[in-house]
């Protein structure tokens, strides 16, 4: 249907007759001389219908709307470019020549536009109902094929590697995992249900134990949880195994993924051998296990300069086992009431016990704070020295466990940059390894213990004994996160692959031998039979291919997204299923609609 697409001619085609065809992305009439940009998804061409040239042709193209499919012939000739007139446009690769059209057909009328597709649009709804008119906009079609590029980079680079492209099972068990499942009722087994994958991890994990040794899947997981702007019910992972591996196999094998992915996406050489901090470090330094260190505001610890303190606050935190600490946004003295008000919503949301931040600032020489008054002199020094608080500074102070008071300032740390502007335009790609998390946490409602990765994490060798001895708290992971400007772009651990040891992680976890049985037992058998030592990682290939567009929303990089409420206003799902097959399936829903129970009533009122 077409002999070039519309980014290919150039001057070297001048005088060639071609055949076009893509979408009307304008139309101009200069003076009964018709121009309209023609674009597919290459770029655009211009078209240019004279009378002279073909009366009909030139008629047909008065009637030309945006978004209209049309084909069309005719000569390539160079635009007029003289000393007094200029029509060549330099901002189009095709730009120094038209097509004089002979020939147009209309393949298909457009009809009104919901909305204008060169303007950006607020109404997320109206886009995502719309969807496949949003993709043909430039930024979302430059997206969705950024993302294609940095796939196939990454298809590459494993398969040059020596991993094989597996895929898993879509139906399948409940997984723990970390969220709810989705589930699919089973019709040739009644009452039974499958589960689709939160994560291939056990399948994975088999994969080792059949002695493939190097997997790779670009795989889909579902997670029923809260969306948020970089979470979705279901998303894209970059999912690998390999066996006979330490952690620092794993660890260059990513390096080299991502640095092929970002030279594929955006041209630039990522250097390798990323920078790596202890989870601990990450918590204490920067309040965050997925910290942003493009930005120089870090916590500090104040217990050495509060040894003393006879303020009741800070001495009962500090003899209570508690920490003081504290952060600088240097240069934010002028903080705004609304931005104070912001701050003090987010750290009361992190976990503040009261309703604002103490804070000190210095302002035109002056030290504003009631702590101010509170302090010793010798304090006072101390304070300003530790956290170099100079001119138009403002320190946050946070007292109470180690764990809340990082969380707390972590989330503040991160409001001020925002605040402040910090990242504005920055072209930085921090990448970060984040090394030992603990294996376990403690839930303080059910008061049980869970994994704080997943229960096929292997416990660090120097730790084994603190797991032996049920000191749960201190024992660390063999796990590793790789992140990217507070953002966690995956994370993996090398895994358990002994039965008894996997048994002993899960009796932790409270699963009992009965439950590891029905939930794990095809695991459990298969490590009886010379499981290999493993382990892997999973990369969010949604959240990679949002940092590499530069978008703030993963939602902009999926071709398909859910909204906000895990709906898709297009397709119009979920919706609602008629009663034939839910019974089809032996389901039936114990949800009431309040609408049509108010109905039922009035009409039985009535």
């Amino acid at each position: 249907m077409r002999s070039h697409h519309c980014n290919e001619l150039r001057e070297s085609n001048i005088g060639q007759t071609v055949t076009l065809i893509g979408w009307v992305n304008s139309a101009r009439d200069q003076g009964g001389v018709i121009f309209i940009d023609l674009r597919d998804r290459e770029g655009v061409t211009q078209c240019v219908f004279r009378s002279e040239v073909s009366q009909e042709a030139s008629d047909l193209s008065h009637k030309l709307r945006v978004e209209d499919v049309v084909q069309i012939t005719g000569k390539v000739e160079a635009r007029l470019k003289t000393e007094e007139v200029d029509t060549t446009n330099d901002k189009l690769e095709t730009g120094k020549i038209e097509i004089v059209a002979s020939q147009l057909t209309i393949i298909n009328k457009a009809d009104v536009l919901p909305f204008q597709l060169d303007k950006e649009l607020s109404n997320e709804d109206l886009r995502m109902k719309y969807r496949y008119l949003d993709l043909r906009r430039p930024r979302m079609n430059k997206n969705i094929r950024q993302r294609s590029v940095i796939t196939s980079a990454a298809r590459r680079y494993l398969d040059d590697s020596g991993f094989f492209e597996i895929e898993t099972p879509i139906l399948s068990n409940p997984t723990p995992e970390g969220a709810r499942d989705f589930l699919v009722p089973s019709r040739l087994n009644p009452g039974r249900f499958y589960a689709l994958p939160q994560a291939p991890q056990q399948y994975k994990q088999l994969l080792m134990v059949a002695g493939l040794e190097k997997y790779f899947q670009i795989a889909r997981c579902f997670r029923d949880e809260d969306l948020r702007a970089d979470r979705q019910p279901e998303f894209t992972q970059i999912d690998i195994e390999a066996s006979f591996v330490t952690q620092e196999n794993i660890i260059q094998l990513v390096e080299g993924l991502l640095a092929s992915m970002f030279k594929a996406g955006l041209g630039i050489e990522v250097t390798k051998n990323f920078p790596r901090m202890t989870y601990r470090d990450a918590m204490d330094i920067y309040g965050s296990d997925k910290p942003d260190t493009r930005f120089d505001i870090k916590i500090t610890d104040l217990g050495d300069v509060f040894a003393a303190t006879e303020f009741k606050i800070f001495r009962s935190v500090i003899d209570g086992g508690g920490v003081v600490r504290a952060i600088n946004a240097k240069g934010f003295a002028g903080v705004t009431t609304g931005q104070m008000n912001r701050l003090n919503e987010i750290a009361v949301q992190a976990g503040l016990p009261v309703k604002n931040l103490a804070f000190i600032k210095l302002e035109n020489g002056e030290y504003k704070s009631p702590l101010w008054k509170i302090f010793t002199d010798s304090e006072k020094a101390a304070v300003s020295a530790t956290m170099n608080l100079e001119e138009g500074d403002i320190v946050f102070f946070a007292a109470g466990s180690r764990d809340s008071v990082s969380t707390i300032l972590g989330r503040v740390r991160t409001e001020c940059a925002e605040m402040m502007e910090l990242n504005k335009d920055s072209t930085k790609f921090n990448f970060l390894w984040v090394v030992d998390f603990p294996l376990l946490a403690h839930d303080e409602e059910t008061g049980h213990w869970a994994a704080v990765h997943h229960p096929f994490t292997r416990p660090h060798p120097d730790d084994v004994a603190l797991l032996d001895a049920g000191d749960y708290a201190n024992v660390r992971a063999v796990a590793y996160d790789v992140v990217l400007n507070g953002y966690e772009l995956g994370g993996g651990s090398i895994r358990i692959h002994e039965k008894d040891l996997q048994a002993k992680m899960f009796s932790v976890l409270g699963v009992n031998e009965e439950e590891q049985q029905i939930k794990f037992g095809h695991l459990l058998d298969a490590f009886r039979f010379g499981a290999p030592p493993h382990g892997g990682l999973a990369l969010g290939l949604d959240r990679i291919a949002m940092l590499v567009a530069g978008e703030d929303s993963i939602r902009e990089v999926i071709a398909f997204p859910k909204n906000n409420k895990g709906a898709d206003l297009m397709a119009q799902s979920p919706c609602q299923i008629e009663h034939k097959l839910l019974r089809e399936v032996y389901v039936q829903s114990t949800y009431k609609d309040p609408k049509l129970a108010k109905e039922k009533e009035l009409n039985a009122q009535s």
